[in-house]
């Protein structure tokens, strides 16, 4: 498969992107509509999301970064260098509830009521954003038998992206 989704002004946009963005922008939608529906002040999650995003961002990254620590060390001038990949969603979890417990704190907002109003689109996201694990061909399980199972350089593999897409569609 081919990572690259389109390409403009001379740099590769990669599906992988696309798709988190996708399920980014879906999630945000889904929160301020869920905002208005609960009474939850949208500006309030409006001003949440302007600093957990890049935030999430950057938690990601640094997640990614402490696990594979033997090669950034070595190469610490690729550390910030998100565009060879290096996202962990872990990383982004855990930056976002930091930020989400610090800005209800200062807000005074009870940080469940943001949560509630905002797992859903999380886990929405991920499920879309996991199919470009399987563009990426990445993220996958074991060997398997299974009818199911996809080719991954030259082996058949358990679909592990799909599985975890199912069942965040289905939460």
């Amino acid at each position: 498969m081919n990572p690259v989704a389109f390409t403009i002004f001379g740099i590769d946009v990669m599906w992988y992107g696309v798709l988190i963005s996708t399920g980014v922008l879906i999630g945000v939608l889904i929160a301020l509509r869920e905002a208005k529906r609960t009474g939850f002040k949208e500006d309030d999650l409006i001003d949440f999301l302007l600093y957990a995003m890049p935030i999430g961002i950057i938690g990601a990254r640094a997640h990614y970064v402490i696990f594979s620590w033997d090669y950034y060390s070595q190469n610490s001038s690729q550390i910030i260098n998100i565009r060879n990949g290096g996202l962990a969603i872990h990383g982004a979890v855990i930056a976002g509830i930091i930020t989400g417990i610090v800005f209800c704190k200062k807000r005074k907002i009870n940080v469940l009521q943001l949560l509630d109003l905002i797992m859903p689109s999380l886990i929405l996201g991920q499920a879309i954003g996991r199919w470009g694990n399987f563009i990426n061909q990445e993220a996958h399980g074991g060997p398997t038998d299974l009818p199911w199972g996809i080719i991954v350089d030259g082996q058949k593999v358990h679909p592990a992206f799909l599985y975890e897409s199912i069942i965040d569609f289905c939460v």
